[in-house]
């Protein structure tokens, strides 16, 4: 095995030695830099509904490996039950995929213009399926085209109905008020508020509560434990009123290395009100997560090395050029936004954006969850160890 070991590092140098071309990477002045992050930093930002293409398909539809499960959409063809969202592969998707959902349905509005201003001036009958194909075969565009058009008007309807069904603007409106302001008084009336209406479901409920207990987890009139009773009686389950526990123990104010609720400017705390789509009146996107801010801070040299420890040269003096980021614990795809952002508005900066797996709302609760259940029984073994040794 040693022998096989050998053999094949020297045949893998043999060809680095002789393709040395292919492996002669570009060096910068300034090395590479990998942050290493940890998600318990920052539990808000997976709390959140998004208002963003990709990120609000993935909260509310849920996105693996590109695709999109939409089986359980009312009336749903066939050839529809599944989609593939690809910006590899789809121009509509690679040019809305960062943009708002107001912008989204106004730009598939003008997508379904131009495929009917491209529909040929001399119609062809169709009157059999072998007409039909012929069309197709003559028109190869419209069956792309119309591919396009049919999956991103299914795909933003059924946002639509799930934002309508479960009042998500109403509810998004608070989550910005507990995210990004400090008016304990103003936020605590408006979840009550929001936990009273029949059409908010338990899961939002919760989270709500859970943002919360986040926020004002150590406000002197916190009110959490009148919350809870208020998620009881709505009927929120066992399951649930749990996890509002369990997210301030994964990223409560003893975990977090930073302080995620400064004070912030009010001018800066405003509501966008952006026109487009019927229905949607405004969408709210106060919140930046905290990423951007650590990001910010890096670039401009201001990074606190207490709460980043540096592992390198004696100091960081020269502004990063490459910068990895890595979650663990699970990225988001607000924080790829964030990170896309940084990137067009940085010159002379990349910056690459990993984690262990991609977070929405649900998947991050998972995450708690087994974190919850990792640490019990991880103490409850140190308790077994410990009562066996007094023995």
């Amino acid at each position: 095995l040693l022998g096989m070991t050998f053999f094949t590092q020297h045949n893998s140098l043999e060809i680095i030695t002789k393709e040395y071309e292919l492996f002669e990477f570009r060096r910068t002045e300034v090395p590479p830099l990998l942050l290493i992050l940890d998600r318990c930093d920052d539990a808000i930002t997976p709390l959140l509904n998004q208002w963003t293409y990709q990120a609000m398909v993935h909260e509310l539809l849920g996105i693996n490996n590109n695709r999109i499960d939409l089986s359980r959409v009312p009336g749903i063809s066939k050839d529809l039950r599944e989609v593939v969202l690809s910006a590899e592969n789809d121009e509509f998707y690679a040019n809305n995929m960062y943009l708002n959902f107001a912008e989204i349905g106004s730009n598939i509005k003008n997508l379904m213009e131009d495929f009917q201003k491209k529909k040929p001036k001399e119609q062809q009958k169709l009157e059999s399926i072998a007409d039909m194909k012929a069309f197709v075969e003559n028109y190869p565009q419209f069956k792309k085209m119309s591919g396009t058009v049919s999956k991103h008007v299914t795909v933003v309807g059924e946002l639509s109905r799930l934002v309508s069904e479960r009042n998500l603007l109403e509810v998004s409106e608070v989550e910005q008020e507990l995210a990004c302001q400090n008016d304990h008084s103003s936020a605590l009336q408006n979840v009550k508020r929001i936990l009273q209406n029949p059409k908010v479901t338990e899961f939002d409920a919760a989270r709500l509560v859970m943002l919360y207990a986040l926020h004002y987890e150590r406000h002197s009139s916190n009110s959490l434990p009148g919350l809870m009773m208020d998620l009881r009686n709505k009927g929120v389950s066992d399951k649930y009123r749990k996890l509002v526990s369990a997210v301030v123990e994964y990223g409560g104010k003893r975990v977090r290395g930073s302080d995620l609720f400064s004070p912030k400017d009010a001018v800066a705390i405003t509501k966008q009100f952006l026109k487009g789509l019927k229905g949607v009146e405004n969408v709210y996107t106060q919140h930046q997560p905290f990423l951007h801010e650590t990001l910010d801070h890096l670039i401009k040299g201001r990074l606190k090395e207490n709460l980043y420890p540096y592992l390198g040269p004696s100091t960081l003096r020269d502004r990063p050029q490459d910068i990895i980021v890595f979650v663990i614990g699970g990225a988001t795809y607000e924080e790829a936004l964030t990170v896309y952002n940084l990137n067009r508005t940085t010159p002379g900066v990349r910056i690459v954006l990993g984690g262990t797996t991609v977070h929405n709302t649900k998947s991050f609760l998972e995450e708690v969850l087994a974190s919850g259940l990792h640490s019990r029984s991880k103490e409850s073994s140190q308790v077994t160890s410990r009562s066996a040794s007094r023995r």
